[in-house]
């Protein structure tokens, strides 16, 4: 357990505050339509290239790193599991959004993933895609809908979840490599978020 007061972070990592969220019951959504041309689409069994891509494309500037660092097969175990539910924001064949639901826990649902690629935020489809994440969520047999957001989210991404029905439980901090040194994300990528290089 950490003790109160100020704690030095290793040059060359990340310290990461996450904060838990959940839902005990389903909420009233304020309907909202989808920004034109853009329709919810569910990718049955993706591929691990697919995947790859579009968890980049959404979560790049927030240095997403989870999926990105895992092998092929753990990977292709999870998105192929049939109670892993993967949908994204698609026009012309382009993603644009993407959400993960997990059910693979009796009774739950957990929101994995969520987020836009940049030309949709701002547009309202980050409201039209969490009514569906929750409407989803609920048609299954669960008691309990969470997720985690953490400070290499958007900002805006904790109120978000606030609004939207889900209440605050409990808080952590990871510390991690940071991907900008470690792996070699693009050094651009995060900018919310200092580098630190050993």
């Amino acid at each position: 357990m950490l003790s109160d007061g100020y704690h030095e972070v290793p040059r060359g990592k990340l310290a990461i505050v996450i904060t838990t969220l959940e839902m005990r019951q389903p909420v009233d959504v304020r309907p909202v339509t989808p920004p034109a041309g853009w329709e919810l689409v569910r990718h049955t069994a993706p591929s691990v290239a697919w995947y790859r891509e579009i968890f980049h494309a959404v979560g790049q500037d927030w240095l997403w790193f989870g999926r990105a660092l895992m092998d092929d097969g753990a990977l292709a175990q999870i998105i192929e599991d049939p109670k892993v539910h993967i949908y994204t924001l698609q026009r012309d064949g382009i993603d644009g959004g993407l959400v993960e639901l997990d059910f693979r826990t009796a009774g739950q649902c957990e929101l994995v993933y969520f987020g836009l690629t940049r030309p949709l935020i701002g547009s309202g489809a980050g409201r039209f895609l969490m009514n569906n994440a929750i409407e989803l969520a609920w048609a299954q047999a669960i008691t309990r809908f969470h997720l985690n957001t953490c400070t290499l989210d958007s900002p805006q991404a904790l109120a978000f979840y606030r609004r939207t029905g889900f209440v605050p439980v409990s808080q952590k901090v990871e510390i991690a490599d940071d991907p900008r040194i470690a792996h070699g994300y693009d050094r651009s990528l995060g900018a919310h978020i200092p580098i630190f290089d050993p």
